[in-house]
């Protein structure tokens, strides 16, 4: 349907910016470093190995909601594609949450206070999603002015969240946690899946 067409690629692109947060807890952005810290190195292998499939799972979000924005799609259609994705993208932003807690202290200053910030605020960020598939159920299909309207909303809350910080995840991968991620191939793969459909949604935005 055309009237939900420009508003759900709105979506997509607003959608394309959550992915990124991923990359903040992928060691992207460090140097693989030669000292040795084997505890570190372990720790960062236990978060590697949980965020893969988590951004996996993302990047197929990421995708499906793509596709409606090609597809001529119905309003109950794209309801039931974008309720589908936001759960995958809560459950999965919890379970990222999981494996950072789960994986414990990390061995550098502040390790505590870092990796709880970073704990709360992908939990936050699961609860957001959650939220937003608790919208996307409510809209009305049946009108497709109304739904437009409502999706539109949605695609505001969800630009908002993209850009929202990832700033705990960001200080938790500072220095030698960034250095020790970047070593690891599972997370060197897991920015791999959570950047692609970030830049394919820039070009169709």
């Amino acid at each position: 349907m055309e009237g939900t067409k420009p508003v759900n690629k709105k979506l997509a692109a607003a959608l394309s910016g959550g992915a990124v947060l991923v990359l903040a807890l992928t060691g992207c952005t460090g140097n693989s470093a030669d000292d040795k810290n084997d505890a570190l190195d372990a720790w960062a292998k236990q978060v590697c190995e949980g965020v893969q499939p988590q951004a996996k799972k993302i990047e197929a979000a990421n995708a499906a909601i793509q596709k409606e924005t090609s597809d001529n799609s119905s309003p109950a259609d794209v309801q039931k594609t974008d309720a589908q994705a936001f759960q995958d993208m809560s459950d999965a932003y919890k379970a990222i949450g999981a494996a950072v807690n789960t994986a414990g202290v990390p061995k550098v200053d502040n390790g505590k206070k870092k990796q709880q910030d970073a704990v709360k605020e992908l939990n936050d960020l699961g609860a957001s999603y959650a939220s937003l598939k608790q919208q996307v159920d409510k809209l009305d299909t049946k009108d497709q002015a109304k739904f437009a309207d409502g999706l539109k909303d949605i695609a505001t809350q969800l630009d908002k969240l993209s850009k929202s910080g990832s700033d705990a995840l960001k200080n938790l991968e500072e220095g030698d946690v960034g250095k020790a991620m970047a070593k690891q191939p599972s997370c060197k793969s897991a920015s791999a899946s959570a950047s692609a459909p970030a830049s394919g949604a820039t070009t169709n935005g």
